[in-house]
């Protein structure tokens, strides 16, 4: 083994050294349990070895499927520590779906949330796999959960209290593959992004936080998306994390006032349900320091009725699974008085180097629509098992995303679409989040969702799903006219649906491919 291998530290191990000066130090709260900074770590050093003593060890695959609970953290970690790949399941995606998943990753150790055992049975019956350890026994009552668990696992923290809590020196090497994430699946098979450890490490070493006061985090966001990447950070810089099991506006606002959080990370449509809740106007959220959002496009118009509801600490993160950061528009720049600053994702991040390219490879001038493409030492190392689409998108050391933006004089970044999801109609583009900012500016519209459908002659139309303010008497004509008064026919929808709320993926993006699903079959019958 190198030298340079010996010295590769990675960030599970720095985040369980940061966790050793003040082990009586609350650390993960759920559900009432709080669970110190020393408990957590012995937690982790014994299923490290409890998963070893299993036969799992570095280079296997270790599949999660789990929901917010502080052993969910502590099993990912153990993982990591022993040199593992880890995978996290959406909990949402159909057992078909998670059994593809399981299968394609070649999961050596399936992991189970208590909870979820009974869905476990169903994977396992169409993926087996060689082991399924359960995080703990199964609550008495629930309908076949005994039996199921009984059937496919057993209890991994068992296993782990009968193990020492020596420290478990890591076998993690640099360009081991640490996290298989799958993109969440809205624009077809889902595929999965493999990121090394030491661009793991790379990646949390731009969500440092410089601030006096350690960030008390609230997540109630899956821990399979963003919010588990944030929650290192908070445990690496002295922090402590609040775990919800899902999204709830009544809920995050109790919590917020409750445990004084001061960072909070959502996806824009969850922000919105946030500042739209009539809770609120009367919870006190005055420890809020940084609202993080991104993971979707988001409306300079309801940023704005954030800013207003929340104060000055907004901060929007542009990134990607197979980028890492990209850009961030901080609480400086989200500025009432700019709403062209409320529309772009910010400033590049250091380290990072953006492109504006066209189609043939070659740089565009500032201001000029192009692919955004990325090189920095986050850069995934591949997608999994798909070696023609990886040189697709990995080329001479740079990542094209897909997405279509632009850079201005003062090098603020705007996204202006995901290349998927431009609508080719006749006479040129619609880029759907630039039509979505318009119908989101009426008075009467709380969220909209732009997207293409085909007719019977295959040609694209224009489509959008509305949120109308409750109460609205908002009608289809009403918002065509502004579409055609403001940027012309070409962009005016060919058809508006209006909907109480907006399906959402289990990552908590608006799902498009439902609502295209939704929209052709009503096209076809009529």
């Amino acid at each position: 083994m190198s030298s340079q291998t010996q010295a590769f530290r990675p960030y599970v191990t720095e985040n369980l050294q940061a966790l050793e000066t003040d082990p009586r130090r609350e650390v993960l709260f759920h559900q009432g349990r709080r669970v110190t900074a020393g408990e957590f770590r012995d937690l982790v050093h014994r299923m490290a070895r409890a998963l070893r003593a299993h036969g799992i060890d570095r280079g296997q695959t270790v599949t999660l499927l789990c929901g917010n609970l502080p052993e969910t953290i502590a099993v990912r970690y153990a993982a990591h520590l022993i040199g593992c790949r880890v995978n996290h399941l959406y909990n949402k995606l159909s057992a078909e779906s998670q059994a593809a998943i399981v299968r394609d990753v070649e999961t050596r150790a399936l992991v189970v949330d208590p909870r979820h055992v009974e869905r476990a049975a169903e994977i396992t019956a169409l993926a087996p796999v060689p082991a399924v350890l359960v995080l703990g026994p199964v609550k008495p009552g629930a309908p076949g959960a005994a039996d199921a668990v009984d059937a496919v696992g057993v209890d991994l923290l068992e296993l782990a209290a009968g193990q020492p809590a020596e420290a478990v020196v890591s076998t993690a090497r640099p360009d081991d593959v640490c996290t298989i994430r799958h993109t969440g699946g809205t624009t077809g098979h889902p595929k999965g992004i493999c990121t090394t450890y030491e661009q793991v490490r790379a990646f949390r070493k731009t969500t440092a936080d410089s601030e006096e006061q350690p960030p008390r985090l609230l997540v109630c966001t899956t821990l399979a998306h963003a919010a588990g990447m944030i929650t290192d950070s908070v445990l690496r810089d002295g922090g402590c994390v609040v775990l919800l099991e899902d999204f709830d506006a009544a809920a995050v606002l109790e919590a917020i006032e409750r445990e004084r959080i001061t960072h909070l990370f959502l996806l824009p449509p969850l922000l919105y349900q946030l500042m739209d809740h009539p809770d609120s106007a009367v919870r006190d959220t005055s420890s809020l320091r940084a609202i993080s959002y991104g993971g979707c496009q988001s409306s300079p118009a309801r940023i704005a009725d954030a800013i207003r509801r929340f104060g000055p600490v907004l901060v929007q993160f542009y990134g990607q699974n197979e980028a890492g950061g990209i850009s961030l528009l901080t609480p400086e720049d989200h500025d009432l008085d700019r709403p062209d600053r409320l529309r772009s994702a910010g400033k590049v991040l250091p380290g990072v180097e953006v492109a504006i390219r066209d189609e043939s490879g070659r740089d565009l001038p500032v201001g000029e629509h192009g692919e955004i493409c990325v090189r920095s030492a986050m850069l995934m190392k591949e997608y999994w098992k798909q070696p023609e689409l990886t040189a697709r998108v990995l080329r001479d050391g740079w990542l094209h995303t897909g997405d279509i933006g632009f850079l201005d004089a003062e090098g603020y970044l705007t996204v202006v679409d995901r290349i998927k999801d431009m609508i080719v109609v006749v006479g040129g583009h619609v880029y759907t989040t630039e039509l979505e900012d318009l119908l989101n500016s009426h008075p009467e519209v709380q969220q909209s969702a732009v997207f293409g459908v085909r007719d019977a002659d295959r040609m694209e139309r224009v489509h959008a799903a509305v949120v109308p303010v409750p109460g609205s008497a908002l009608d289809a004509r009403q918002l065509r006219d502004l579409v055609r008064a403001q940027r012309g026919a070409m962009y005016e929808p060919a058809a508006i649906t209006f909907v109480d709320a907006l399906p959402l993926t289990d990552a908590g993006k608006p799902d498009k491919k439902q609502l295209r699903a939704v929209a052709e079959r009503e096209f076809s019958e009529v």
